[in-house]
């Protein structure tokens, strides 16, 4: 037994990976894991007692617990049963189907990464691209019940939204958004679902499919775990505001229990941008479907290059005002109790209303509306932003500015035109190039729908 043994050397290194890989999963991984683990409950207890919403239980469930748990929900289970019988296949090869879908929409949040990265990256980039202001986020949250689930509701204008809002509610409590398939790709969607993102199909949807994310979306609205919606369902391609697509507002009626102690609040907030990052894109996609958005890879490393290159350079300006305003909570309990013949579309439609109410009036699309009524003048145009602000103002909107003559603020908005070569400053003229129409009427369609003389 002592003597020696001649093996090949490739069978050798074969000997030493299947050991390494033995010690490292039986002794290793589990110390590492419980380092880590015991690391990230230390930051979750810190976390809560500063948190006005502390971080649920949850949200912080092993993601495949949550997987387990939500595939063996009975009302899953019955659909389960259900898609096999309809696609003429075994319950097993329906149950797999399922725990796919589960694997796909489930998150796994790290508050690690959430607090220790996302917040501060978010608030880094949204101060160095805007100059933010924020707009009733106190009077909104005051009379919020802490024991009840909250449902931030925003129209969606940019891919900066989920930035800017993450950032934003770092002060209550971490967001779980809802998020398309655009996202669904190594490593961001890594990435989104550390950060307590859910991913949501656009296409391709079946009764099991639907089934399922409605149990993920009604299971963690029933534990408080506060989530981030765009009822629109996509970014606005027309600058304005759109009807509300019901799916997942609908999922969360669908499993609200009156009788529930906990409510359920919705709090409407509404953003608006002077310089939308994808407004091209955007104006280029009006009138396709959803699925022919068109942004490449390509695109974005292009934007970004020019982005480093303004900012080494020290000509990069900030892109104006990008505004927040929140706006009056809505209970879903007393909404229930006034009765409605469709509580989905009139939820929906109260829900846009109350996010149109408060939508913030900017200097840019106040310009670019003076630009498509005809103005062609600098002084025009500063008449024209003087006597709509007070009007908005009077109709009970936010206006930001800052606090110089309109004639000022009229020339901060054109010279940003100007730089985009939209238009051509000439003295106090103003030449608009035809072929960038569309883009000044994008930021007219920002303001919010009913009109000052309207109120």
């Amino acid at each position: 037994m002592f003597h020696s043994v001649e093996v090949p050397l490739w069978a050798l290194v074969l000997l030493i990976l299947f050991a390494a890989v033995t010690f490292a999963s039986h002794f290793l991984f589990p110390s590492v894991r419980w380092f880590f683990r015991r690391r990230a409950e230390r930051l979750v207890g810190r976390l809560n007692t500063r948190l006005k919403r502390p971080i649920q239980p949850f949200k912080l469930a092993r993601r495949m617990d949550t997987v387990n748990r939500l595939i063996h929900d009975p009302e899953v289970a019955q659909a389960i049963v259900d898609h096999a019988h309809s696609e003429g296949i075994p319950e097993a090869v329906a149950y797999e189907t399922a725990r796919r879908y589960a694997r796909e929409i489930v998150p796994g949040f790290s508050a690690l990464l959430y607090f220790g990265v996302a917040t501060r990256l978010a608030r880094w980039l949204s101060r160095s691209l805007y100059r933010v202001r924020v707009t009733a986020e106190a009077e909104a949250m005051a009379g919020v019940d802490p024991k009840a689930t909250v449902v931030f509701v925003l129209n969606h204008r940019s891919n900066m939204d989920y930035v800017l809002v993450t950032w934003l509610a770092a002060r209550q409590t971490p967001l779980a958004y809802a998020v398309g398939e655009w996202a669904r790709r190594w490593p961001l969607s890594a990435l989104i679902r550390a950060m307590g993102g859910y991913f949501v199909r656009r296409r391709d949807l079946n009764p099991l499919y639907r089934r399922v994310l409605a149990r993920y979306v009604q299971i963690a609205t029933a534990n408080g775990v506060t989530q981030a919606i765009f009822p629109e369902g996509r970014l606005s391609r027309d600058g304005a505001l759109h009807e509300p697509r019901l799916g997942l507002l609908s999922y969360i009626l669908a499993g609200h229990d009156q009788e529930d102690p906990r409510d359920v609040v919705f709090v409407p907030v509404a953003l608006n941008y002077e310089r939308v990052l994808e407004d091209r894109v955007l104006i280029a996609a009006d009138g396709q479907e959803a699925h022919r958005f068109r942004l490449r890879w390509w695109m974005v490393v292009r934007y970004l290059w020019r982005h480093l290159q303004l900012r080494l350079t020290g000509r990069f300006s900030r892109f104006g005002y990008a505004a927040v305003a929140f706006g009056r909570p809505l209970s879903l309990h007393r909404f229930l109790w006034q009765g409605h013949a469709d509580p989905a579309a009139a939820l929906g439609q109260e829900l846009m209303s109350r996010i149109g109410d408060v939508l913030p009036v900017l200097p840019m699309a106040l310009v670019c509306e003076a630009l498509l009524d005809g103005a062609r003048d600098v002084e025009v145009a500063a008449d024209y932003l003087e006597a709509h602000v007070a009007d908005w103002r009077t109709a009970g909107h936010v206006v930001h500015h800052a606090t110089r003559e309109a004639r000022e603020v009229a020339l901060v908005a054109l010279r940003m035109l100007e730089v985009r070569k939209v238009l051509v400053l000439s003295g106090t003229k103003i030449v608009v190039d035809d072929v960038w129409l569309p883009l000044i009427a994008y930021y007219a369609r920002t303001l919010p729908v009913q009109k000052p003389s309207e109120t």
